[in-house]
């Protein structure tokens, strides 16, 4: 199955999640993407999958949630770099400049992901998504400077009009072991 839409629920009980993952994906046709316990004691559930089946999976998650629900969000024709990065497990090629975005949480993160691949052409190497991060997420990314500049500030936007920004890098040319470090 191609995702064409992702949809993310984070909760505040692990025992929760399970519940929640379980009735996501009897809601409809979709993908279990990513299922697990996050730093402070959270759980999330990310799915993919066409997008009204991402939505009535979301939307019926968030009953099942029974007042543990910390977030919940879709985003409708993802970026396939994101699902790439999500899943990553050989390393891209950097290309150029590194960009860096880092959020308080995970659901903005990967909106802002999102949002930067589409803003501008470059690859998305790579999605962390709050494990030995206190609950943090960031992603990094690769192309052209001016593509990475534009991509970081669009990710940037998002994140900073949510209050949860940490912080947004460009490296134009970074040092050949900084880029081992991240790939």
């Amino acid at each position: 199955m191609k995702e064409k839409s992702i949809g993310l629920i984070e909760l505040s009980s692990v025992a929760a999640g399970f519940e929640v993952a379980d009735t996501m994906l009897k809601a409809g046709n979709v993908r279990l993407l990513l299922a697990r316990s996050i730093c402070s004691g959270k759980y999330m559930v990310l799915i993919g999958g066409d997008s009204a089946a991402v939505e009535a999976a979301v939307e019926a998650g968030a009953v099942a949630a029974n007042g543990c629900l910390i977030d919940s969000f879709t985003i409708a024709n993802v970026h396939p770099e994101v699902i790439t990065a999500l899943g990553r497990t050989t390393s891209a090629e950097p290309d150029g400049a590194l960009g860096i975005l880092e959020s308080f949480n995970v659901a903005t993160l990967l909106q802002a992901a999102d949002a930067a691949a589409k803003a501008a052409a470059v690859t998305l190497l790579e999605i962390r998504l709050a494990m030995a991060l206190g609950g943090k997420a960031f992603c990094t990314m690769t192309g052209d400077v001016g593509s990475v500049q534009s991509a970081v500030a669009a990710g940037r936007r998002l994140i900073a009009d949510a209050g949860v920004l940490v912080n947004a890098v460009v490296i134009s040319r970074p040092h050949p072991d900084v880029y081992r470090e991240v790939i």
